[in-house]
């Protein structure tokens, strides 16, 4: 430790702040705790109220009560299915496009980027977005929920910026190794940009995971909803009737709030299982593309 940091000024600084760090740990941690603990708690302990954080008997009541039937196994297949299928279209699409932008020598490259940047204050507006989506033959499709939102303006720009910093020497000697422009991207800058890819493939999931919106308005089918317009339904709407009430012993045994806290619990675990596996990349891949312009 230098000999700064053992001044009794510096210990009541890392002291306050290591309490400070850990007290909001602490506090955005309970929730999740509460949630957990609820969807695990016995109808008795919930009745009871307050906050509970350590159930006195576990039960598996409204977990068993929620996948009942398949409509929450099936809404969980399909928002994987729209992850890593999306996730991909967005990681290719955006690689595509970001690696020619950041050519200096690229023709009207400077007006493509105003246009890029456009988009992220202005939108086309509702009703003129679903009229392309139906015009192209998406609607109650699962493109809709992956083709309109391919392209994120914001990771574009740093996705090309990180482009940006790859040595000119590499791909020169890619190119007299008799390389083209598609196998220098896929052969030598995407596999140099993992920490980039793997942070954006990260964004990308989340949003397609928690895809709603686009889901209620461009889905007709109830079969064919992801995990979080059925969750919306059981939260918000009280719609707790996702497991077939005539195959259990009495609807009574389960509370609205068990079935709701199991929900959450269920629609959240598989993307919170993704990220610890993409942390290390998280914030590099953030700072090296933002870096430089």
């Amino acid at each position: 430790m230098p000999q700064e940091d053992k001044s009794w000024g510096s210990r009541l600084f890392h002291t306050g702040n290591y309490s400070l760090l850990g007290l909001i740990c602490i506090v955005a941690i309970i929730p999740f705790v509460y949630i957990v603990s609820m969807s695990f708690a016995s109808p008795e302990e919930v009745a009871k109220g307050g906050l509970l954080l350590v159930p006195s008997k576990f039960t598996l009541g409204a977990y068993k009560y929620i996948f009942s039937t398949g409509t929450m196994v099936r809404s969980i297949g399909i928002s994987i299915y729209v992850t890593v299928l999306g996730t991909l279209i967005n990681l290719l699409l955006t690689s595509l496009m970001a690696y020619p932008l950041a050519k200096p020598h690229l023709r009207g490259r400077r007006p493509i980027l105003i246009m890029v940047l456009v988009t992220m204050l202005f939108s086309g507006g509702l009703i003129p977005t679903y009229f392309v989506v139906k015009a192209f033959g998406m609607i109650n499709t699962y493109w809709s929920l992956m083709i309109p939102s391919a392209i994120s303006a914001f990771n574009l720009i740093v996705l090309k910026n990180f482009f940006q910093q790859i040595p000119d020497g590499l791909e020169d000697s890619a190119k007299m190794d008799g390389c083209n422009d598609l196998g220098i991207l896929f052969r030598i800058v995407m596999p140099l940009s993992m920490p980039a890819m793997a942070t954006f493939g990260l964004f990308y999931a989340v949003g397609h995971w928690n895809t709603f919106f686009s889901a209620v308005m461009y889905m007709n089918d109830a079969a064919k909803f992801p995990v979080q317009v059925i969750l919306r339904e059981i939260v918000l709407l009280s719609q707790d009737q996702i497991g077939n009430s005539t195959t259990q012993q009495d609807p009574t045994d389960y509370l609205p709030q068990t079935i709701r806290m199991a929900s959450i619990v269920v629609a959240t675990i598989p993307i919170v299982l993704v990220y610890p596996f993409l942390q290390k990349h998280f914030a590099k891949g953030v700072l090296l593309g933002s870096v430089k312009g």
